[in-house]
């Protein structure tokens, strides 16, 4: 009996370890100071965007898990109520999830966004930045996280844990702290 468990268990350990090699590790977040990663998706309109058009602006990338939720819903409206304070600093954003384009242009539309929502349904930008999350077995969405990207295209800052309630004013301070001096 031993002999059989101790043969089950080097099967299961080595199966294991099979699907762990298999499936690859996740990637990781892009460091503070990094390249951000390149992406090209389609917006809630169906128009394609890269992240090389906004050279030279500020970009604030937010990851989000689902369209029409709780959390996503009062993180999109935050940010939408201060969209002339982030224009005002020469700031885009881009919010994206997994959610397909139609998704997004009901969400846009039902809270009048207005900003782009970029949809990542094949998870090519999700798993670039290190944000897949799989709240359950076969589920694989965006983790609610969030990227300053300056306007040399690097990462400047990067919020791992997201409240969404207050986060708009956050990212805003996290601009204006890197903001040049003006002459007085």
């Amino acid at each position: 009996m031993l002999a059989l468990r101790r043969i089950l268990v080097t099967a299961l350990v080595t199966a294991t370890a099979s699907v762990c090699v298999l499936a690859g590790e996740p990637a990781k977040a892009p460091a503070e100071g990094a390249a951000a990663p390149a992406f090209k998706l389609q917006d809630q309109a169906g128009a394609w965007h890269s992240l090389a058009e906004y050279k030279g602006k500020w970009v604030v990338l937010y990851f989000y898990p689902k369209d029409e939720t709780s959390g996503c819903t009062t993180q999109a409206c935050e940010l939408r109520d201060n969209i002339f304070a982030f224009r005002k600093a020469d700031a885009v954003i881009l919010g994206v999830s997994a959610d397909d384009v139609d998704s997004h242009k009901k969400f846009a539309e039902n809270h009048s966004l207005p900003f782009t929502i970029l949809a990542d349904p094949k998870k090519e930008a999700i798993k670039a930045y290190g944000v897949l999350w799989s709240p359950a077995p076969g589920v694989e969405l965006a983790s609610r996280q969030t990227f300053l990207i300056g306007p040399d295209g690097k990462v400047v800052k990067h919020w791992a844990k997201v409240d969404p309630k207050g986060h708009s004013d956050m990212v805003l301070a996290e601009i204006k702290s890197h903001a040049p001096a003006k002459a007085g």
